[in-house]
């Protein structure tokens, strides 16, 4: 998925790009409010954009762009903590926003639950012989039905969605989402390895201190 960063300060520009890269995100950059319009483009799923740019008020590049009729989430960057920046932002068409220092966390998981907004999942997703069906949320593997939990549902469907490494950050967010709040960090080891167990160990590589991937 592939991100514009909008952010004149070098130093945060360049801590921001590493993070996202490190998360499996592709980074655009821009430094401007007129680089940033040059870079939007129909490949970019989501803005990161700071409020105070060099050439222009970030706010105002965002009221431009919904009144030229772009869609693409954009999540405000700011160090403005008063109501009224914030409420300026979101009336302009932002989506959301993190005051800055933010907390690294915070920030990954405001940008996951944009993204997903993004994403419109098919009706029914098949690869190497497993398929789902998203609507009934359920999973078969060469036609025989496969006795998965929600949780075990939910991890596969990440994995087979992505053509890259999952994180584990990512997958946690999932489950999260399915209600299944039990889950932690160290949990999901035991919820992979039971998933394992019924598709097939092969399909599932661990990325050690990152996460896992889909392996056809």
């Amino acid at each position: 998925m592939k991100i514009l960063l909008v952010e004149d300060d070098p130093a945060l520009g360049d801590a921001l790009e590493e993070l996202l890269n490190r998360e499996g995100y592709e980074v655009a950059r821009a430094g401007s409010r007129r680089e940033a319009g040059e870079r939007l483009d129909g490949s970019v799923q989501l803005v990161l954009l700071d409020v105070s740019l060099p050439d222009g008020d970030g706010v105002r590049a965002c009221r431009q762009w919904r009144e030229e009729g772009i869609s693409t989430p954009i999540l405000f960057l700011t160090a403005k903590d008063e109501e009224y920046d914030v409420v300026r932002g979101l009336d302009a068409g932002g989506n959301d926003y993190v005051t800055k220092p933010f907390r690294v966390q915070e920030l990954l998981s405001r940008i996951r639950v944009l993204l997903r907004g993004q994403q419109v999942p098919a009706p029914v997703k098949t690869r190497n012989g497993i398929c789902l069906d998203t609507e009934k949320m359920q999973a078969s593997k060469a036609g025989v039905p496969l006795n998965l939990t929600l949780t075990e549902y939910k991890i596969l469907q990440c994995l087979i969605s992505h053509s890259g490494i999952v994180t584990r950050g990512h997958l946690l967010d999932a489950l999260w989402d399915a209600d299944a709040r039990f889950v932690d960090d160290n949990t999901l080891s035991v919820h992979v390895s039971r998933l394992r167990e019924k598709i097939g160990g092969e399909h599932i590589k661990t990325i050690r201190g990152v996460g896992y991937q889909w392996v056809d």
